[in-house]
């Protein structure tokens, strides 16, 4: 009696098709954490109520993929023993969905706050708040970009963007922090300082998801 060799290319036709799912979840993911941001923004600097009341119930679909993608990583690679290649891009896309989930958390607070601020003046410090925003904005969708096309150099590239962030929140933070005259509630101010540091942790994990495409591509950790 002969026993044939089990075909693998099957099993590996199937087992991509897998991790395709995978990435395809990943950057619908991406995409709704990218308009949670949009949503916040709106929310803090066009004082939009109804954008703010919108990204509560969008971080609850952005949560319930994130346990969805770690679930499937888990489960390909423990029952499937990827080989290496497959296990880095496995392994780096659950920590790449943690800094989206992250920055989804972020975006939600920056809402609550927006609707804290709402009965407040605006501060004199929202336009370079403003263009800090539209900053740490940019990084995510270039970090994203460079996650569809598995772009290392473009994700290495968001790093750079990220100390014009990082200059505005020094000079944000001083402004808040030393103000020596405050007439009425000092809540505003402290509410804002919560602000900027939400954007520069932002900007952070933006600036993450950037070098972990990187690593998925090349291998190498920058």
């Amino acid at each position: 009696m002969t026993f044939e060799t089990p075909n693998p290319k099957p099993i590996r036709l199937q087992f991509d098709r897998q991790v395709k799912r995978i990435q395809a979840d990943v950057l619908r993911m991406g995409a709704l954490v990218e308009n949670s941001f949009w949503l916040a923004h709106q929310s803090l600097f066009e004082r939009n109520l109804t954008a703010a009341g919108q990204i509560a119930k969008q971080d609850k679909q952005i949560d319930q993929l994130y346990r969805q993608i770690e679930l499937d990583c888990v489960k390909l690679i423990t029952l499937e023993g990827p080989v290496a290649r497959d296990l880095r891009l496995l392994s780096t896309l659950m920590q790449l969905v943690k800094d989206l989930e992250r920055i989804g958390d972020y975006a939600k607070d920056i809402g609550e706050i927006a609707v804290r601020l709402f009965m407040y003046p605006a501060l004199q410090c929202m336009e370079r708040a403003n263009a800090m925003s539209e900053r740490c904005q940019a990084m995510l969708v270039m970090s994203l970009a460079a996650l569809t096309d598995l772009d290392a150099e473009s994700g290495l590239q968001v790093k750079v963007k990220d100390d014009a962030v990082d200059a505005d929140y020094q000079f944000l933070y001083e402004q808040l922090a030393h103000k020596t005259t405050v007439e009425g509630s000092i809540e505003p101010i402290l509410l804002m300082v919560l602000v900027i540091r939400h954007l520069e942790r932002m900007a952070d994990h933006a600036t993450n998801i950037g070098q972990r495409v990187a690593y998925i591509v090349t291998g190498e950790r920058k």
